[in-house]
């Protein structure tokens, strides 16, 4: 076989590329990106080769070095991930109508024990809510929390110096744990989470159907417990809920007495109606601060509004979008007078300045079809500038002439008619039919 000499090698073309060598190792070794490269060859010197030619002929200029990863390994209680992954879509009974769902994972990083949850979205308030169901499930808080870099939980993704959520923030303080978020584009930083979301994705809800979210969600509870807890894992070795019960849970650190109350904050503004929005839902502040900017602290039972360090106003936190929420004293005393005084507001304060005025009060009011209680509110106001004597004359005049509106009571009052006296004889009443002057008898005398 040796004396035939080596085996006939099959042809090999020159590479598009080789031409350019000495430049294309030049800007190689001044760190321009193959793209660049690739553009500036057609560029300036009609090159018609492809993408991929540049790209294998770089690699052999100078060949990828294998990158080295450091497994990390946590103690029991150390570490936590934390992450959410799409599953498609499932029956909402609150909208009653099909939403794209998610599931959320925390898996512990020593025993791989998992808590999970179906929800419809990645807010705020949901994130904060998981987290503390994750903690009950548990039955204590690790030391450190590792999310990925979803808003909910860093406001801005940066290497070293991460922007964390206010509300995330705080509950972390609350219940003792570090928060240690992944760096961006790095999903290997989290991989043991991943791999668990991935786990219930592929073991869980592949080829599953549930009658809505709640059904799911009971059915992943059972699998976490019987299935996926009680099976050997596959880089530790042992049963996730075996690790768990013997080392871990004993680690963890204790619950709080009371769990975290607050779910998000959040900035709101406040509207020339006194009110700000939120979730659609609409709560009142005092209206000394239309137009600025404040926190909005929202909890699952109030909502404080906060401007600064300063408590400016809390309220219920509503059930439902659309409630409103008012203090009527947030408005300006003005406009919340006429809030104030209602039909049966009227009523008393009107028997409180007399019986002249209780009558005109009750007499607007029982007027129909038109709605009078506006001038009524008007005539009540009246008694600030005049006080309730000179009110009360004033409506005993107009109800004596036959006319009680509040323009006519306004008149009274600015020509100082009130302070007249009253004429003996009561002034003819408008009648419904003709009446005389002077009786029968004075014109005919006395028949007998």
């Amino acid at each position: 076989m040796e004396a035939l000499g080596p085996g006939v090698q099959a042809p090999r073309q020159e590479s598009t590329v080789e031409p350019y060598r000495e430049k294309i190792q030049d800007w190689v070794n001044q760190g321009v990106e193959m793209t660049a490269i690739w553009l500036r060859l057609q560029e300036n010197y009609g090159y018609k080769g492809g993408y991929s030619s540049i790209r294998r002929f770089v690699h052999r200029l100078k060949p990828v070095e294998p990158e080295a990863f450091v497994r990390v390994h946590s103690d029991p209680g150390e570490d936590m991930q934390v992450d959410f992954g799409s599953v498609g879509q499932l029956y909402d009974p609150a909208t009653k109508r099909i939403r794209t769902a998610y599931v959320f994972v925390a898996t512990l990083c020593y025993s791989r024990h998992q808590y999970a949850e179906l929800v419809f979205d990645q807010k705020v308030t949901t994130w904060i809510a998981l987290h503390k169901r994750t903690f009950e499930y548990f039955g204590g808080v690790p030391q450190r929390v590792i999310p990925d870099n979803l808003k909910a939980a860093v406001l801005k993704a940066l290497v070293h110096d991460p922007i964390l959520g206010e509300a995330y923030r705080r509950m972390a303080l609350y219940y003792g744990f570090l928060i240690s978020p992944t760096i961006p584009h790095t999903p290997r930083h989290k991989g043991k989470v991943e791999s668990g979301v991935h786990y219930v994705q592929r073991n869980f809800m592949a080829g599953q159907e549930f009658v809505d979210i709640n059904v799911g969600n009971v059915h992943l509870r059972d699998w976490i417990l019987n299935t996926a807890g009680v099976r050997k894992h596959g880089t530790t070795g042992e049963a996730p809920l075996h690790l768990f019960h013997e080392f871990e849970k004993a680690c963890l650190q204790p619950l709080p007495v009371e769990p975290f109350r607050l779910l998000e904050i959040r900035p709101v503004n406040v509207h020339p109606d006194c009110h700000v929005v939120i979730t659609g839902s609409f709560y009142s502040v005092p209206f000394g601060y239309i137009g600025q900017e404040l926190a909005a602290h929202v909890s699952e039972n109030f909502v404080e509004i906060y401007k600064g360090l300063e408590l400016v106003s809390t309220h219920p936190h509503s059930t439902r979008p659309g409630q409103w929420h008012t203090r009527l004293e947030d408005y300006p005393p003005a406009k919340a007078a006429y809030l104030i005084r209602t039909p049966d507001y009227c009523k008393k304060l009107g028997a409180k300045v007399g019986p002249s005025t209780q009558s005109v009060v009750e007499q607007l009011l029982a007027d129909r079809p038109l709605d009078r209680l506006r001038s009524v509110q008007a005539i009540l106001k009246l008694e600030e500038s005049v006080g309730s004597k000179r009110l009360e004359a004033a409506c005993a005049r107009a109800a004596y002439f036959g006319d009680v509106r509040y323009r006519q009571i306004k008149l009274i009052l600015n020509a100082a008619l009130d302070r007249e006296p009253l004429p003996e004889t009561q002034p003819l009443q408008p009648a419904l039919s003709h009446v005389f002057a002077r009786s029968g008898e004075e014109f005919f005398g006395r028949h007998s």
